[in-house]
């Protein structure tokens, strides 16, 4: 009674109210009289009508503003994404992206589609934003310097940090000299152009040296924090060379800017002596998220936009503003991993890669039409590498470094990347810098970033033979050594249980090692320990249910696929064991749609289509990473599909296919370690008789196993949590193409890929 109650009272308050609605347009029709309104008449000029208000929407700055953003984002994701994939960092392909939106390809080839989406009216628009988002990302930059290791390794650090800035901006004032009378711009003076070319050279990108030295494994290095504390000193004296240069370049002379240096000295001092100890006591007391409310966000972000706007009104930049209000937040680790966290994701994934079509914009390689013009693009490139590279690493070499780690110091201090961009927009922004000159220094950056990966691996490779010890990695026999590569803490403890069960399970107690592999752009300085500390708690749980020691192995990665590949066939590991995942483009239409496109430009699953690699598993209902795992490791591989498995008591293997013989080789070592019974399940229809008789003489020759010979339908009955399916991953193929009634009901499901390992040496 009560729902025809609701459906009554529903129906006959929106039918009342709906007529008088109707009744009010009818009566309102009647004022229309003498207010020289007409109605148009006929379908053509209705539709006409609409197609003017359609071309009128379209046509609106905030409807271009925003198609520009989804293409920039879009295009600046898939340039990310496929650096990534040849090594380099993501940032290379937003700028690249940038590049190609800009007139050097999509304007030149494409030149009415480019007016329409990047009009010249909208690009302030473009602009504003996307100095809001540096704005943001600077603020990011100043929090992620830890001034306290700036204190206890400042010796080292300033040496090699001043030598890295002292060099190339001498190399890059003398460079100046000889190209002003060229490629100055009218009316700029040569202490301008001198110091803006100088500025240019010496700056290092400490974002992305940060970001390659995580992914690079040694973050937790001596010579991690040695290249840390001097790209953080190199950031903070750079940018405090670079606040006296505008102030310079917009006084006009040396003398008149002393004023507005001495006006930004002022600034600093009342940030580090009244600002910054107001905001200590503030985040002493609001160290969680759950007390870290909004009106105490509000002080911080009101911080950062009124030193901003402070910098900018004495003319050193709005930019310095925020660095310096980044860092000058509290010093406490957990409270600035928070405040990077809620500011990180819409500066780096929406705003900033709006910066990096801008400069697309500016930039007309198309200028440099003269091989002259090449010639002193390669000139300035050389000048770069030369003062940086060999600066920092000479300084290094001084200080006391060995050459090989003087040399990689040098690498990524030649890193110049995103910060480079940031300097080249202001010198053009204030007309020191001409269109080629600026199409140049691009280059340079682009350059000089991208050699940072290739350089590292090259120093790499000369020094190996010295920390090789010409010893060759041997397999212990009767020992199992695991590798477990887990995303999911949780997901982990049981792969971490059944990988610890197997290795305990031989002669000589195994090695368990647990692998946790991170997207590089979701780690800070500040956060990363914490995340580490976090990912594996549960792994040292389970380690000490198992009282079996497991190693740990934690990296920032921009490409977890392959690291994990390459960490588990360079490695003296028996048998990786890892979690399956699911689709992100499957349960949906439009899912299936982007999944589709996606393939088209992935060139790495193209190729596996091409070369019939990705038809071995097409058919696994398995997602893209677990796949490229199956695919190229070299090892077996254990895929484990989870239902909340707790303790084994019954290990059930169906009789398919020959490799389910290597997989009830380590049914077996597991049921002799947990006591656990053995079910051999046939299969009807399916099973082979010869197959069947030597898996059941397999286990029937093994002491102390419980031994059961079953029909499927009975064991459905019987299967919970405290049963394991072993399978080998032909016999889940058979089972997926049979389409077999038996996959509704599986309970947690271990599926080995047994890389054709012979039954003997399983």
């Amino acid at each position: 009674m009560g729902r025809y109650k609701n459906l009554i009272f529903y129906v006959g308050v929106t039918g009342a109210f709906s007529l008088l609605m109707y009744w009010v347009v009818i009566k309102g029709g009647g004022l229309e009289a003498n207010r020289g309104i007409t109605e148009k008449v006929g379908q053509a000029s209705q539709w006409e009508e609409f197609l003017n208000s359609l071309s009128h929407n379209l046509g609106h700055p905030l409807a271009i503003l925003l198609a520009q953003i989804v293409t920039i984002i879009l295009a600046a994701r898939i340039f990310g994404w496929l650096f990534n994939k040849i090594g380099q960092p993501t940032v290379i392909g937003e700028i690249i992206a940038g590049i190609v939106l800009g007139p050097s390809l999509v304007g030149m080839y494409f030149p009415d589609f480019s007016a329409a989406l990047f009009p010249a009216a909208s690009l302030g628009n473009l602009q504003f934003l996307s100095q809001i988002g540096l704005i943001l990302f600077m603020f990011i930059v100043g929090m992620e310097l830890d001034l306290n290791v700036l204190k206890s390794k400042a010796n080292d650090a300033i040496v090699i940090s001043h030598a890295s800035i002292i060099i190339p901006f001498a190399l890059g004032m003398s460079l100046a000299y000889f190209i002003y009378e060229s490629f100055a711009p009218m009316g700029v003076a040569f202490v301008s152009f001198g110091l803006f070319l100088g500025i240019a050279m010496s700056i290092t990108a400490f974002p992305v040296l940060a970001r390659i030295v995580q992914e690079r494994g040694i973050h937790k290095t001596r010579l991690g924090t040695v290249v840390i504390t001097c790209a953080a000193a190199d950031d903070i004296t750079a940018w405090c060379i670079l606040a006296a240069v505008i102030a310079i370049v917009k006084a006009g002379s040396f003398v008149s800017s002393l004023y507005v240096i001495a006006l930004a000295v002022v600034y600093v001092i009342f940030m580090v002596k009244a600002v910054r100890p107001f905001l200590k006591r503030v985040g002493e007391l609001h160290t969680s998220r759950e007390n870290l409310s909004k009106p105490i966000v509000a002080i911080f972000f009101l911080t950062l936009i009124a030193s901003a706007y402070a910098t900018e009104v004495i003319g050193i930049h709005a930019l310095f503003g925020a660095f310096m209000a980044g860092a000058i937040m509290p010093e406490n680790a957990k409270f600035r991993s928070i405040f990077i966290e809620k500011v990180e994701d819409v500066s780096l994934v929406l705003l900033l890669p709006l910066f990096f079509v801008f400069t697309g914009l500016r930039t007309q390689i198309g200028l440099l039409n003269d091989v002259s013009l090449w010639k002193i693009t390669g000139l300035i490139i050389l000048v770069a590498v030369v003062g940086k590279f060999v600066g920092s690493a000479i300084a290094a070499r001084f200080v006391g470094q060995n050459w090989k780690d003087s040399l990689t110091i040098g690498a990524l201090m030649n890193t110049r990347g995103l910060m480079e961009l940031v300097v080249l927009n202001i010198g053009f922004d204030l007309g020191v810098l001409t269109p080629e000159i600026f199409a140049m220094m691009v280059i340079m950056a682009l350059v000089t970033t991208f050699m940072t990966g290739p350089a590292l691996s090259f120093i790499n490779w000369i020094f190996r033979h010295k920390e090789e010890n010409g010893t060759s990695k041997t397999r212990t026999l009767g020992r199992m050594s695991v590798l477990v590569s887990f995303a999911n803490p949780l997901r982990g403890k049981a792969l971490v249980m059944l990988a610890g069960v197997l290795a305990k399970s031989y002669e000589q107690r195994g090695a368990v090692t647990a692998l946790h592999l991170c997207p590089a752009n979701e780690l800070n300085h500040f956060n990363s320990p914490e995340y580490e500390k976090e990912s594996f708690a549960p792994i040292h749980q389970q380690s000490q249910l198992l009282k079996l020691p497991v190693s740990t192995l934690f990296k920032a990665s921009n490409d977890i696929e392959n690291d994990i590949v390459a960490i588990a066939n360079s490695g003296d590991y028996d048998l990786m064991l890892i979690g399956v995942g699911q689709s992100i483009y499957e349960g949906s239409l439009l899912g299936k749609i982007i999944g589709f496109t996606t393939s088209i430009i992935n060139p790495e699953r193209l190729l596996s289509q091409v070369s019939g690699r990705d038809d071995l598993y097409e058919n696994a209902h398995f997602d893209d990473r677990t796949k490229a795992l199956l695919g190229r490791s070299t090892i077996p591989v254990g895929v484990l599909l989870d239902k909340n498995i707790e303790h084994l008591q019954t290990l059930c293997i169906p009789i398919l296919a020959k490799e389910d013989e290597s997989v009830l080789r380590y049914a077996l070592k597991i049921a002799q370690q947990v006591n656990a019974r053995i079910t051999l399940i046939n299969l009807p229809g399916t099973t082979n008789a010869e197959l069947h008789s030597a898996m059941l003489k397999m286990a029937q020759s093994t002491e102390g196993i419980q031994l059961a010979v079953i029909d499927y339908a009975a064991e459905l009955e019987e299967m919970n949590e405290k049963t394991l399916l072993l399978l080998s991953l032909q016999s889940w193929k058979v089972l997926l193409a049979a389409n077999h009634e038996w996959l509704a009901s599986l309970p947690s499901t271990l599926i080995v890929d047994t890389k054709g390992v012979a039954s003997s040496e399983a």
